[in-house]
């Protein structure tokens, strides 16, 4: 890395991913380099598990806020003193030396932008919604494929938008695709479809999907996120 180049603060929002936690922190230390990282922060929102202890054995910056993707996100990017922010979730795993595929793009001019995704299934289901990810518009996007965007980018867009407790990445994204440049790297984040296979694959995408359309219809997060609880979660 050169001397002026930017670094990156990665932030990961949990809530009780104590078997997790620690091999997504190992596994992006591995798999970066520590001239590129300023920080890894781990902003927990309240687990009642041994989460939080976890992630400060594994020596990266805890916090805590209250509870809420949004808000969680909001707080790390407050504390974060890098010039690049990339926000991860706990069962994504993005490509080797992804950290320096992320400043590359933003020392071109690339202020945001994600990855490609691929699921950690061989069901071809899966993949076929997999593939669509390559391409770069709105409805393609999701928190999945984690998030890049330089600090100063994601001040002026002030932010996640905490009333929304769900589809809080895909409103942030909607709004940054009127503002500027959205890119898609050409490499992929692997995610776990843990949850598509414990709810189904076909429902599961179903139900994301009408969120997407009732949101394009003009609902607003409490009447998404009563549809989540109802169908998803219940």
């Amino acid at each position: 890395m050169k001397p002026n180049n930017p670094r990156i603060s990665i932030i990961i929002p949990v809530l009780n991913e104590a078997t997790s936690i620690a091999k997504i922190l190992r596994y992006l230390k591995s798999n970066s380099s520590s001239e590129n990282i300023k920080e890894i922060i781990v902003v927990d929102g309240g687990s009642s598990d041994n989460t939080a202890n976890i992630a400060f054995n594994e020596q990266v910056s805890v916090l805590h806020s209250k509870k809420g993707r949004a808000k969680q996100m909001n707080f790390g990017a407050q504390n974060a003193t890098g010039e690049i922010l990339y926000f991860l979730h706990v069962d994504t795993l993005p490509p080797k030396n992804f950290d320096q595929s992320i400043i590359d793009a933003v020392l071109l001019q690339n202020d945001v932008g994600c990855f490609q995704m691929k699921f950690d299934s061989k069901s071809r289901f899966l993949a076929f919604f997999a593939w669509f990810t390559r391409i770069n518009i709105k409805l393609c996007r999701g928190g999945d494929q984690s998030l890049f965007i330089t600090k100063k980018l994601f001040s002026e867009a002030k932010g996640f938008n905490e009333d929304y407790i769900v589809f809080e990445d895909n409103e942030f994204i909607n709004r940054i695709y009127t503002m500027t440049n959205f890119t898609v790297l050409p490499r992929h984040v692997k995610t776990s479809a843990r949850r598509y296979e414990e709810r189904g694959e076909v429902a599961l995408q179903y139900h994301f999907g009408m969120i997407h359309l009732k949101n394009y219809l003009g609902a607003g997060p409490e009447q998404l996120y009563d549809y989540y609880k109802r169908k998803i979660v219940s």
